[in-house]
C-alpha cells in the first residue's frame, strides 16, 4: 500500500487517516495564584494535560474529540463549556456526580509551576470503556495523570492497545507527576506498552529522567519519533534516522510555563494532522526540513501559551494574525 492508499480501520469501517484526534484523559481545574508571594489569592484555571491538548487542537482548528469524564458540579460544567467554545467534539464526555480534580499550582521567580492535586474520589479517574473510537479517528492521544490514577488508568492503557491494533496513530505524553505515583514500577511498564505501539512519544527531560528511558531506548522498543522538550532549550525530535532540534520561542515575554508541554503536544498533532501525516509510515519518511516546521510551530504555539496566565493556547485566527485574543 502507497502512503496516499493508505486507510485507518476502527471498528468495522474504513476511513481515510486526515480524520479526526481523540485525546483522552483527566480535565481538572488549575487553583493559580495571582501574585507571586505566599499566600497570594488563587484564581481557577481550567486545565489537565490531555484537556489542554484538546482545548489546543480545537483552537488550531482540528478535528477532534475529547473523551473523558466530567463532574456535574459547576466547575464540571465549566470545563464543558470550554471545550464547546474552543471546536471540541463533546460526544465521548461522560458526566457523573463525583467532585472536580483540583491541582493547587505554585509559581517560582522564573515563570515555572509546581502542582499540589486532590485526586480522591474525583470524576475524570472514574472514565468507562467508551467501546470503539469515532469510525473516523485517525490518532489517538493519552498521557499525564490519566495514565496514573485508577480505575481509569487502565481503560485509557487498553484503549491505546486496542487503537494501535486497529491501525490508529497513537501518541503519548507521560507528563510525570511524581507525587501522585505510588507504584512507579507499575507506571513505567504501563508508559513502556503504550510507548512501544506509539508512532509519536512526547516527553520534557523531567519525564526521561524519572521514566528512565532514552529517546534511543524508546525507539528501539517501537515508538516511531520521540519530541523531548528542553525548557528554554527548545526541542529536539529523535527518530531512526538522527535528530533535529529548534529553539525555544522567545519572541513573546513568559508569564508563566502553564500548558507548554500541552501546547507542544497540540501542536505536534495539528501540524502532522493538516499535513496528512499522523501515520507511522508517513512520519518515519519525514525529512529534517519538514521535522523543523513542524517543531518550529510548536514552539511558536507554546511561547504564545507561555505569554498569559494559565493553559491559554493560541487561536489559529492569532497565530495568523487576524484574531481577538483569547479572554
Amino acid at each position: 500500500m502507497t502512503a496516499g492508499e493508505h486507510e485507518t480501520r476502527i471498528g468495522a469501517e474504513t476511513m481515510s487517516s486526515n480524520g479526526r484526534v481523540v485525546v483522552g484523559g483527566e480535565a481538572l481545574v488549575d487553583l493559580v495564584p495571582l501574585e507571586r508571594q505566599p499566600l497570594a489569592p488563587l484564581a481557577p484555571r481550567l486545565g489537565g494535560g490531555p484537556y489542554n491538548v484538546a482545548v489546543g487542537l480545537g483552537r488550531l482548528e482540528t478535528p477532534t474529540t475529547m473523551l473523558t469524564r466530567l463532574s456535574t458540579d459547576s466547575f464540571g460544567d465549566a470545563l464543558l463549556a470550554r471545550l464547546q467554545d474552543s471546536g471540541v467534539d463533546e460526544a465521548l464526555v461522560q458526566r457523573g456526580e463525583e467532585p472536580s480534580t483540583l491541582a493547587v499550582v505554585t509559581i517560582d521567580e522564573t515563570g515555572a509551576a509546581r502542582y499540589s492535586f486532590h485526586v480522591s474520589g474525583a470524576a475524570d479517574r472514574l472514565v468507562t470503556d467508551p467501546g470503539d473510537l469515532p469510525a473516523d479517528t485517525a490518532a489517538l492521544a493519552v498521557g499525564t495523570l490519566s495514565l496514573v490514577l485508577e480505575p481509569g488508568a487502565s481503560v485509557y492503557a487498553d484503549l491505546a492497545r486496542r487503537a494501535a491494533e486497529a491501525g490508529v496513530f497513537v501518541s503519548l505524553d507521560p507528563n510525570i507527576r511524581e507525587a501522585l505515583v505510588t507504584d512507579p514500577d507499575r507506571v513505567r511498564a504501563r508508559l513502556d506498552a503504550i510507548a512501544a505501539v506509539a508512532g509519536l512519544v512526547k516527553l520534557s527531560d523531567e519525564d526521561a529522567r524519572w521514566w528512565g528511558r532514552t529517546p534511543a531506548d524508546l525507539l528501539a522498543a517501537g515508538a516511531g519519533a520521540v519530541v523531548v522538550t528542553r525548557g528554554a532549550d527548545g526541542l529536539v525530535v529523535h527518530t531512526r534516522d538522527g535528530e533535529v532540534a529548534v529553539g525555544a520561542d522567545v519572541s513573546r515575554p513568559v508569564v508563566d510555563t502553564i500548558g507548554a508541554g500541552d501546547s507542544v503536544h497540540s501542536a505536534l498533532l495539528a501540524h502532522l494532522h493538516a499535513a496528512d501525516l499522523l501515520d507511522r509510515a508517513h512520519l518515519a519518511a519525514l525529512d529534517p526540513d519538514g521535522w523543523r516546521d513542524a517543531l518550529g510551530f510548536a514552539a511558536r504555539v507554546a511561547g504564545w501559551t507561555c505569554s498569559r496566565a494559565g493553559a491559554e493556547p493560541p487561536t489559529r485566527a492569532e497565530l495568523d494574525g487576524g484574531g481577538r485574543p483569547v479572554d
